[in-house]
């Protein structure tokens, strides 16, 4: 008897342990609700030399100009879990056919995307650039890491092309928006969505962390990713093993760019060829070196975009 009330003290002891490990990562890294304090001082997100200054300049003007002479629409949306999720955008004056879904990364939002809604947008398309759920005016209390925004995203796309059926879709996410559009790839498309480009996308949820683990705690995959997984499911509902781009990616049947700055060290450089290699589609990749992560399009702008349009030019007309 003595020995059976210790074994439960035991098993009750490592079991909360074991949860308590769990739900600490969980709000660490998927808890909308929580700052998110290591993104800000992380070294690895630090300006790469290789970003000039005088370029960088011309760039944040060109995007404070777009601001103030562009405006966009707020619209809405309903999820399949009824989170009322939003977007900003962009629409043409005299077309409406040719559009891009531009998805922000971790921690972000729309209104940070500017850079590449006025790239689609100075390039003729309407652009629809939403905030995540968890980020910005979106509903949801915890982050997707791509996996249930796959599901926003087939619902924005179903949104334009309910105001259009003739439209011709663009995707184009950086970083986990970047992870988002891969995931979104493996799924049932219309025949409207013609091309994707991902921009520093990690492979699957669970590299990223087990890769995150290591860097920022020094802490092995097991069983701490266990615990936070089995924590996951309970408060957010999906499983992060099964939240992989590189599976997605698969099966897709739609044209893909990669790019990846070739330093970057937050979403490691070879995870490039790990999605790249999974595809079997017409694709390319750019590889832009001394770029760290998300810095590919202000390391060589120029670079940047022209292999962006001479890829999606040849699937949106």
């Amino acid at each position: 008897m003595k020995v059976t009330i210790i074994m439960i003290v035991v098993v009750l002891i490592l079991g909360g342990a074991y949860f308590g490990v769990g739900n600490y990562f969980y709000n660490f890294a998927l808890n909308a609700k929580q700052e998110k304090s290591f993104i800000a001082d992380n070294p690895h997100l630090e300006k790469s030399e290789a970003v000039m200054a005088d370029i960088a300049q011309q760039e944040k003007n060109s995007d404070n100009e777009f601001r103030e002479h562009v405006s966009s629409s707020d619209v809405w949306m309903t999820s399949t879990d009824q989170l009322q999720l939003h977007a900003n955008v962009y629409e043409q004056a005299e077309q409406e056919e040719k559009w891009a879904i531009v998805v922000h990364g971790y921690g972000g939002q729309a209104s940070e995307m500017v850079r590449w809604i006025r790239g689609f947008y100075e390039k003729g398309y309407n652009v629809l650039a939403p905030d995540l759920r968890g980020h910005g005016e979106s509903e949801g209390n915890y982050i997707g890491m791509g996996w249930d925004d796959r599901l926003d995203v087939l619902a924005w796309i179903d949104e334009i092309t309910e105001k259009n059926p003739h439209a011709e879709i663009a995707l184009f996410g950086i970083s986990m928006g970047a992870a988002t559009v891969m995931m979104t790839s493996g799924e049932e498309l219309p025949d409207n969505v013609k091309v994707i480009v991902e921009d520093c996308g990690y492979s699957s949820v669970d590299a990223i962390f087990t890769y995150q683990l290591a860097d920022l705690f020094n802490l092995p995959k097991f069983p701490v990713l266990n615990a936070a997984n089995a924590v996951t499911k309970l408060r957010a509902g999906f499983d992060l093993n099964k939240a992989s781009a590189v599976n997605q990616v698969k099966k897709n049947n739609v044209p893909m760019l990669f790019i990846h700055g070739e330093d970057d060290s937050f979403v490691p450089f070879e995870m490039l060829d790990t999605v790249y290699n999974a595809a079997d589609v017409d694709k390319e990749k750019l590889i832009i070196p001394g770029a760290g992560h998300g810095e590919a399009v202000q390391v060589d702008p120029n670079l940047y975009w022209s292999t962006v349009w001479g890829f999606v030019d040849r699937y949106i007309g």
